[in-house]
């Protein structure tokens, strides 16, 4: 099994009183070597997992406007792309993006492609690549949907606990890869409780995480029976996919994203999850440890300053903010945003028009 070292403050991983975890402190002992969806892991040794605020400001100068896109490509190997808003909008791409990503390998530069979405798999990802007509290999694309079955093989959770998902396909596909047991799901949308006097609602004692992640078919059964989960069941993990604001449904407007879902629970269970996509540095450690990158070689590149820019920022990488996506300018320059990226431009295929105005 895939197990690691992980440190976690109380405000991620709390037990209800007189509660104990399943598994051991014991098994946070390092990776291992493991297969886990046609991968090998190798053994690394790996830091506290440690999420900064938009509060805690890594770095307090002003962005600079992306001048010289050849520098910035110069000083790095890997670049680390959001999907939403970066890559694409909703079913739309964004203009420029294959030219961008052609010149990008041509030079040589590892891509990786990292979104917190959840509601599908990799390999249903690596389809909706193909379908935009970007020709994007699944060992590079990593969803938050991945990046929960890996933590829970990272703690050597047990094969005979059960995960309860709320979130869609995606979450239930890597879960099923990794060999866990779940229930819940899409499922459990269809599903009503009838409120009459008297009425006690069961639930399975044998759960021992609870994964949330963005749903349209969210509704209160599924928020009563994570909550019982999570309450009542001794060291029941609350593990968030992400805690996005808003998400890009399509392209014409901002939608209501996985931190709703998410914000349910912590509001009747009264208790912090631990979140597994960025800006966790979870996913941030794994991408490091597979490719072999010095994470001081990455530059991350997102439209988002909480997510996006933080995780590259808790990496210790190179952050491009793209103004493509959730961010504005005066967003980015507001007196109120403490979170400042290395470099700021307005889309990805900057790389193209830059690169020919310095020649």
């Amino acid at each position: 099994m895939l197990n690691r070292t992980t440190l976690v403050s109380s405000s991620s991983v709390s037990l209800l009183p007189n509660s104990k975890p399943f598994f051991s402190v014991k098994a946070f002992s390092g990776f291992r070597s493991s297969s886990f969806s046609g991968g090998i892991i190798r053994r690394i040794d790996h830091k506290p997992l440690r999420v900064m605020t938009p509060n805690m400001t890594p770095r307090a100068m002003a962005a600079q406007q992306l001048e010289n896109a050849d520098q910035l490509i110069d000083s790095v190997e890997t670049f680390i792309f959001d999907c939403d808003g970066v890559i694409w909008k909703g079913d739309k791409l964004i203009e420029g993006v294959p030219e961008t990503l052609d010149m990008l390998r041509a030079k040589g530069k590892r891509l990786v492609f990292v979104t917190n979405n959840s509601t599908k798999s990799r390999k249903q990802y690596g389809k909706k690549f193909e379908t935009l007509g970007l020709n994007v290999n699944e060992e590079e694309i990593f969803a938050s949907s991945f990046a929960a079955a890996a933590y829970l093989q990272s703690i050597n959770f047990p094969k005979d606990k059960k995960v309860y998902v709320i979130g869609e396909e995606g979450i239930l596909k890597e879960l099923d890869l990794a060999g866990f047991q779940y229930l819940g799901g899409p499922d459990d949308g269809k599903k009503q409780i009838e409120l009459k006097p008297g009425f006690l609602m069961e639930h399975d004692n044998d759960v021992g995480a609870v994964v949330v992640g963005f749903d349209r078919y969210f509704n209160y059964y599924k928020i009563q029976y994570g909550t019982l989960c999570i309450r009542e069941n001794p060291g029941c993990l609350f593990i968030a996919t992400n805690r996005d604001a808003v998400t890009h449904l399509t392209d014409a407007q901002e939608w209501a994203g996985g931190g709703s879902m998410v914000g349910a629970l912590v509001g009747s269970c009264q208790r912090e999850p631990l979140v597994v996509g960025k800006p966790s540095t979870f996913m941030m450690d794994y991408l490091a440890d597979k490719f072999g990158i010095e994470k001081s070689q990455i530059c991350m590149v997102g439209d988002r300053l909480d997510t996006d820019i933080l995780f590259g920022q808790n990496g210790g990488c190179k952050t491009l903010l793209v103004l493509s996506g959730v961010t504005s300018i005066s967003m980015l320059e507001s007196p109120e945003n403490k979170i400042q990226p290395d470099f700021y431009t307005s889309k990805i295929s900057d790389f193209l028009s830059l690169k020919a105005a310095n020649v």
